[in-house]
């Protein structure tokens, strides 16, 4: 059994050659630097390239199971790999703590007015009057129930605030204090003063909302997206913002990445960027490679996986 990583794993390299000294490892840095002679002859292929495509998967027909080390796999060809049965595993579960932090920075730095001080420190002024709001009793609405949702929401909790979730079939979550099914987003989004995108990227969620969702929204309601940027039009949210239909969004995930420098949300006053960075993690590599072990061992055994797999009909 030949396993292809698409990253240079550093000590976690030799761990793994010593944990499973029957299969043979090799180590790239991104499918440029993997053979012709290996890509006919791997089995598996671990890690993560952003380019990673239909004509290189045709390469290698014994491919039998792609362990992605990132959550999203919608760039991936879905349809093919399908059609090849091969099967697939995400990071999911891995990116939720760091996100969590993240989601729960944004919602404090907010609150707590920490750039309208930033700016005051920019200009020198000292003003000792200026008085943040409370996030206890806030309502947050997650769109999007599972893994980084569940651990924000673990967090919020002790924050005593109110959290409620979207998700396909409003199915109750551990953590969620009462959720919804997507086809009632519509009526429920008036009661957040918080709302949090996670959705992954589906038939069903890109360009899910629309300037009628922005018009329901309170105009004090703060919008954070840390899901997918495709959830909206980028003109969309850009006169959602521009109109004041919505007070202020975080967001770190856009419709075409990477951001064009032209984009007119570099020159919104409401808008805070960050740059598709709330799922990076020194802990990333070490915890995709854990989790890949326990689904190596499994698969070496019984043919099959125990954790992660991926239903690439659904996308998810």
């Amino acid at each position: 059994m030949k396993v292809v990583s698409l990253k240079r794993l550093g000590d976690l390299e030799q761990e793994l050659t010593e944990l499973f000294p029957k299969v043979e490892f090799v180590f790239t840095n991104g499918m440029n630097e993997i053979t012709k002679s290996e890509r006919a002859t791997l089995d598996i292929l671990i890690g993560y390239d952003g380019k990673l495509d239909e004509r290189f998967l045709a390469e290698c027909p014994k491919l039998k199971w792609i362990a992605w080390y990132a959550t999203g796999v919608n760039k991936l060809p879905l349809n093919y790999i399908h059609s090849r049965n091969i099967l697939l595993t995400n990071g999911k579960g891995i990116h939720a703590k760091q996100m969590a932090e993240f989601i729960t920075a944004f919602i404090l730095d907010d609150y707590k007015k920490m750039r309208t001080s930033f700016i005051n420190q920019q200009n020198k002024i000292y003003d000792s009057k200026l008085t943040a709001e409370r996030v206890s009793k806030q309502t947050v609405l997650f769109l999007g129930t599972g893994t980084i949702a569940q651990r924000t929401a673990h967090v919020l909790q002790a924050l005593d605030m109110n959290i409620l979730g979207i998700n396909t079939t409003g199915h109750k979550v551990n953590g969620i204090n009462k959720t919804y099914a997507l086809n009632e987003i519509y009526s429920i989004l008036p009661e957040a003063d918080i709302v949090v995108n996670t959705l992954p990227e589906t038939d069903k969620t890109i360009h899910l909302l629309n300037i009628k969702h922005f018009t329901q929204m309170k105009n004090t309601a703060l919008m954070i997206n840390v899901g997918r940027g495709s959830i909206v039009k980028e003109d969309i949210l850009i006169r959602a913002l521009k109109d004041k239909l919505i007070r202020h969004a975080y967001l770190d995930v856009f419709e075409e990445e990477p951001l064009n420098e032209e984009s007119e949300l570099y020159n919104l006053t409401n808008v805070t960027i960050t740059a598709h960075i709330t799922g990076n993690g020194k802990e990333n590599f070490r915890e995709a490679t854990t989790l890949f072990i326990k689904n190596l061992t499994h698969f070496i055994n019984k043919d099959t996986l125990i954790e992660n797999e991926v239903d690439v009909k659904q996308g998810y």
